[in-house]
C-alpha cells in the first residue's frame, strides 16, 4: 500500500470512528434540526425544515429563538402555508425579525411556499427531475427558480449565481434526503450520493485541516471539492460526515 493510499485509509478510519461517536440524536442541541423531529408527517416536516434552514445564520441562540417564533404561527405548517391568506400570513409575521431578515421576507417566503405546494403539491416535487444528476446543484436551481420572486426574500434564499456555496439549503436537503440517527429524511427525489455537503466557515476550517480541500474560500466549488473528497471514504452517502464534523463547531457557537 502507498503512502497515499495509507493516508486514505486513515482518514477514512478517523471520519467513520467521529460519526459512530457523535452521529446521535443526543448531540443535536442546539441546532435547527431539532424542530423537525416535532414533524412526524413529512409533509409538514418539509415546511419546517425549510423554515429552520433559512434561517440558520447568526447565533445558534437567536436561531432557534426565531425558528421557534415563525412555527409557533403554524402548528401545521403545511395546512397553514397552504390555506392563510397572503394578507393575514403578513400580518402574522409583520413584527417578525431575525438579524437581516424582516417580517416580510419571511412571510413572503412562507408565500412562495404556498404556492408552490398549490402547484406542485410538495416541496419534494419541485427537486424531482434530479435523478439523472451527478450532484444537487442542478435542483437547487430548479427549486429557487420554482420559488419564485427570490427578490422578495434575499437574506432567506442566497443567489446561485453569485458562487455561494448555499449552505442553508444545502444543510437542508441533508435533513430531508439522509436517514440515521440525526437526519430524520423522508424525500425519495435526491438520493444522498448527490449531496453537497453544508460548507460553512467551521467545517471549511476544519476540512482545510484534514486536507480536504486546499481551497481558500467557503464557495459552492470548495463545498464540492470537499464533498468528492469524502466520498473516497463513503461513496453512497458522503456527506454522512457533515454532522460530526460541524459539532464543535456549533457549541463554541452556542456557547459564544
Amino acid at each position: 500500500m502507498t503512502g497515499l493510499q495509507n493516508c486514505a485509509a486513515s482518514r477514512r478510519r478517523m471520519l467513520n470512528r467521529l460519526y459512530a461517536r457523535c452521529n446521535d440524536r443526543q448531540f443535536v442541541h442546539p441546532d435547527p434540526l431539532e424542530f423537525l423531529y416535532r414533524y412526524p408527517e413529512l409533509a409538514d416536516r418539509e415546511i419546517a425544515g425549510l423554515v429552520a434552514s433559512s434561517l440558520a445564520y447568526g447565533r445558534v441562540a437567536q436561531i432557534l429563538q426565531s425558528v421557534a417564533a415563525v412555527l409557533a404561527r403554524m402548528p401545521q405548517p403545511r395546512r397553514y402555508v397552504c390555506d392563510a391568506a397572503r394578507k393575514e400570513i403578513h400580518l402574522d409575521f409583520r413584527q417578525f425579525r431575525h438579524r437581516f431578515t424582516s417580517g416580510a421576507e419571511m412571510a413572503a417566503l412562507l408565500c412562495s411556499m404556498g404556492r408552490l405546494l398549490r402547484e406542485r403539491g410538495s416541496i419534494e416535487e419541485a427537486f424531482a427531475d434530479s435523478c439523472d444528476d451527478a450532484d444537487v446543484r442542478p435542483a437547487l436551481s430548479r427549486f429557487i427558480d420554482a420559488l419564485g420572486d427570490r427578490d422578495a426574500f434575499p437574506s432567506l434564499i442566497p443567489d446561485p449565481r453569485r458562487g455561494s456555496a448555499l449552505k442553508r439549503l444545502n444543510l437542508y436537503l441533508r435533513w430531508m434526503v439522509r436517514t440515521d440517527n440525526v437526519d430524520p429524511g423522508g424525500w425519495t427525489a435526491i438520493q444522498p450520493h448527490q449531496l453537497i455537503v453544508p460548507l460553512d466557515t467551521h467545517l471549511h476550517r476544519t476540512a482545510l485541516t484534514l486536507g480536504l480541500t486546499s481551497r481558500p474560500g467557503a464557495d459552492m466549488w470548495t463545498a464540492v471539492e470537499i464533498t468528492r473528497s469524502l466520498s473516497a471514504c463513503c461513496p453512497q452517502d458522503p456527506v454522512r460526515y457533515d454532522f460530526a464534523l460541524t459539532r464543535p463547531g456549533i457549541w463554541k457557537t452556542a456557547g459564544g
